[in-house]
């Protein structure tokens, strides 16, 4: 017996438990489609069917064959464009939902800091080797010592 269930069957069994889920679903389908994903927004919409009102009720609704919706929506199916957005309509009508389309302002673009000249390297700290029988922060030129303030 295999410790995991397989994905599709959870997928199925949390959309016929959770309402939210499967609004969310529907809608994950057509945004795939609207976003140029047809093989992605497909498979989503053919889980959806078949998890919620099965194809042979979806048939009946949008009057096309059950078969026809199956090939359709199968992974070498090409549905027109007055089938796909009569079976939409139909699935939003039994989800008892409405999406619609909205204009997404674009981003807004980040302001850029602008940048200090870059300074010119500091001269390393010259240390002097402390010498013998002279204070300390004292250094000696030429014989004279000089002591720092």
């Amino acid at each position: 017996m295999p410790l995991t269930r397989d994905f599709k069957e959870t997928v199925m069994e949390d959309m016929r438990k959770r309402p939210q889920f499967r609004v969310l679903m529907l809608r994950e389908g057509i945004d795939a489609l609207l976003g140029g994903e047809l093989q992605l927004g497909k498979e989503i919409l053919r889980d959806y069917i078949n998890a919620t009102m099965g194809f042979d009720i979806l048939a009946r609704e949008v009057d096309i064959p059950s078969k026809s919706l199956m090939r359709m929506l199968g992974p070498v199916g090409n549905p027109q464009a007055s089938n796909l957005l009569a079976i939409i309509g139909a699935l939003q009508r039994h989800a008892g939902i409405e999406l619609h389309l909205a204009e997404i302002p674009p981003p807004k673009k980040a302001r850029t800091k602008k940048r200090k000249a870059a300074r010119a390297p500091r001269p390393a700290n010259v240390r002097y080797p402390e010498m013998p029988g002279v204070a300390h922060g004292a250094f000696r030129e030429a014989g004279r010592a000089f002591k720092r303030r």
